[in-house]
């Protein structure tokens, strides 16, 4: 739980401050403040890559009850640059629990601060659209702390993703195949097999989760993890099966390298993208991306299929969107869109073999109404297996 004798703040660069009581470490950040409406799942969101730079805001009432794990985490650690929530739970009660989420954040050097009115900033940033924060648990001033959010530099125009990206090139097997959740030698919970034809894929790592190269793996592929730094000739020269473009953080425009490697892939594999690979494709194929107000970040995203008309419930976090006119001139279909707002979450091309879609469809957290796509990615590799 915080520390009842030590305040914090988050303050707003149009000088909005909110006061509370600070948990985690003891420093001050700055980032985009933004907000995440799922019920569960704040470990994952904590280690999730695409949250780097930004500062979330939890619209759950309590946080932490079940502590924090090492089996459930999305990266090498909290990629978040503040943590803000209602309450902070004083018990932390799991079996699978190693330390509190006060513990976990004070060891990472991530600020905390519990005991704010998080439905007000919810409101706030949903009105007003995102912006950039100062969070602070140190004995800071609300005026420098204001000061200090203004000076951020933003979302828009920046690479973060050479932030998160892996350092070099690698095979993913930490878990021995044992990858979807309490997996025993290749089957899940109710004993399904997995795919006895394994594929080999080039996963260009922008900041992925541990669980999609999971369920990849699980789905029978066989990950092999690129930096996102990596050039066409080098992912041509493993000779994959297929490519997936996985999510991460920040504005997809300023991540050029990428556009041009993709652009040259997709004339050649099977491609499949996630959230930033998703946006990544848009560029690759010369249309564009725009900031959204708020953002989606939660796990109650509905999405129609434009083509079966089916809704799906999807885990989503983002703040950017492909432009569906500019696609649509470009050759893609746009196959699903947000039944929110009217965005585009998914796209194919009509003449290659390639889709993406904006959401997650391996949750974590969420729900799986959209697993299937792992099963598509599979059946279209395997169609065009040389």
């Amino acid at each position: 739980m915080a520390d009842t004798n030590r305040e914090g703040i988050i303050a707003f660069e149009d000088g909005t401050v909110f006061r509370g009581r600070a948990f985690g470490a003891t420093t001050t950040s700055v980032g985009e403040a933004c907000f995440n409406t799922s019920m569960t799942g704040y470990q994952e969101i904590l280690t999730d890559p695409s949250y780097f730079s930004q500062i979330v805001t939890m619209t759950a009432v309590q946080i932490g009850n079940y502590g924090i794990n090492t089996e459930d985490v999305e990266s090498d650690g909290p990629k978040v640059k503040g943590f803000v929530v209602r309450e902070v739970s004083p018990i932390t009660s799991n079996w699978r629990s190693s330390k509190s989420v006060q513990e976990y954040l004070q060891a990472a050097g991530i600020p905390g601060l519990e005991g704010v009115d998080t439905r007000a900033i919810t409101k706030k940033l949903r009105l007003a659209g995102a912006m950039n924060a100062c969070i602070s648990t140190e004995d800071l001033s609300e005026a420098e702390a204001v000061k200090r959010a203004k000076n951020f530099g933003g979302l828009l125009g920046v690479d973060f993703v050479k932030e998160v990206t892996a350092k070099e090139a690698y095979a993913w097997d930490p878990e021995n195949n044992e990858s979807a959740p309490f997996t025993v030698v290749g089957t899940n919970l109710l004993g399904e097999q997995t795919k006895k034809t394994r594929f080999k894929i080039a996963a260009i790592d922008f900041g992925a989760k541990y669980s999609i190269y999971r369920k990849l793996q699980h789905h029978g592929f066989d990950v092999h993890v690129f930096p996102a730094m990596a050039s066409a000739a080098e992912i041509k020269k493993f000779n994959p099966d297929g490519i997936f473009l996985s999510n991460g953080p920040g504005d997809p425009s300023a991540v050029t390298y990428a556009h041009e490697t993709v652009k040259d892939l997709l004339d050649h594999y099977p491609t499949f993208g996630i959230c930033l690979g998703h946006q990544i494709i848009t560029h690759a194929l010369g249309a564009k991306t725009f900031k959204l107000k708020f953002g989606h970040r939660g796990g109650n995203q509905p999405v129609k299929n434009l083509e079966t008309g089916k809704v799906s419930i999807t885990a989503q976090n983002h703040g950017f969107a492909s432009t569906q006119e500019e696609l649509e001139s470009c050759g893609a279909i746009v196959t699903e869109v947000n039944l929110n707002d009217g965005t585009v979450e998914g796209l194919r091309l009509k003449d290659k073999p390639v889709f993406s879609v904006q959401y997650h469809p391996e949750a974590a957290p969420g729900p799986n109404d959209a697993d299937l796509l792992f099963t598509e990615f599979y059946d279209l590799v395997q169609a065009n297996a040389s």
